[in-house]
């Protein structure tokens, strides 16, 4: 267990059907956030492959997406030149059942492509250009799969790996939840991958299937039918909680402070937010710019 959890650790649109699975899920819940208190053990938070030792977490926003296209390659690579101690990524399904790191429904903005990404096969993905879009500098960039990324990171980089809501299927053997975990354990990493997701349907099948491997709630307000993050946590088995930073209030952090629940925020660019949401003690935090982000640590944190 590492030194972070020694001191404690565009979302998507939602159908009706979705919004009724989540209701019932949280039925359970107490509806007082304040006097909420964990009720289950926590995973370990995973193992940083890079770590200073200063106790928090510096995290590259879908690779070091401030200086090149998100979620490719390229990004990764910057991330781990900058020596950022964890990179998140956003995976997707591919119309063959592949996990593919990208974050939008459709491929419009980010590729050269049209159309809804689920309707791709990992073929015709891979045939897109993901990064002119960018930069011509990076033209011919291709959508990395899940596999590809994981190879690259294994005994080299912990990952947050954020599941989107297009890649569940309603059948568990169609959808995304058994396929990531198998990959995870295939190769070795279950000791060095952070699950998330907004899709509390996603987080819950996780826990389940894999209980060892830790998940964090990202959190989002319909599913939560307003109850706090404790309440949320306990109800998902999570074993950790990321928000936006304007999500965080202070109530919360006292809340996720007493219940020692890991804690990290989103997307943070700009030098003075860092600064303060390191003083409040968050455990991490998610950045475009995770050089700046590191700077920024290392002013605000002692030396180890």
């Amino acid at each position: 267990m590492n030194t972070i959890l020694s001191a404690a650790q565009s979302r998507p649109s939602i159908s009706i059907a979705f919004l009724l699975s989540s209701a019932l899920l949280l039925t359970s819940c107490q509806s007082s956030s304040s006097s909420a208190e964990l009720t289950h053990e926590l995973a370990p938070f995973p193992t940083l492959m890079i770590d200073n030792g200063d106790g928090f977490v510096v995290i590259a926003h879908r690779g070091a997406s401030g200086y090149a296209p998100e979620n490719t390659m390229p990004a990764m690579e910057l991330a781990y030149e900058m020596n950022a101690e964890m990179i998140e990524v956003d995976v997707m399904l591919s119309s063959d059942g592949v996990p593919v790191l990208f974050h939008d429904a459709k491929v419009d903005e980010l590729t050269d492509g049209s159309g809804n990404l689920k309707d791709f096969t990992l073929q015709e993905l891979q045939a897109l250009d993901a990064g002119s879009w960018f930069d011509e500098a990076y033209a011919g960039t291709p959508i990395p799969t899940l596999e590809e990324l994981l190879i690259w990171a294994q005994g080299k980089m912990t990952l947050n790996i954020e599941i989107k809501t297009e890649a569940y299927r309603e059948a568990l053997s169609e959808s995304v939840e058994p396929r990531v975990i198998a990959l995870v354990e295939q190769y070795d990493m279950a000791d060095q991958v952070l699950f998330s997701s907004f899709d509390y349907r996603i987080l819950a099948r996780l826990k389940e299937l894999a209980p060892s491997i830790p998940a964090a709630v990202l959190y989002e307000p319909v599913q939560s039918a307003r109850k706090g993050p404790v309440t949320v946590v306990n109800s998902l088995q999570a074993d950790g909680f990321n928000c936006s930073v304007r999500e965080y209030s202070e109530q919360w952090q006292q809340e996720l402070t007493q219940s020692s629940i890991p804690v990290l925020i989103y997307t943070v660019n700009e030098r003075e937010q860092m600064a303060e949401l390191i003083q409040r003690g968050v455990q991490g935090i998610f950045s475009d710019y995770p050089d700046v982000l590191a700077e920024v640590a290392a002013e605000e944190l002692p030396t180890p």
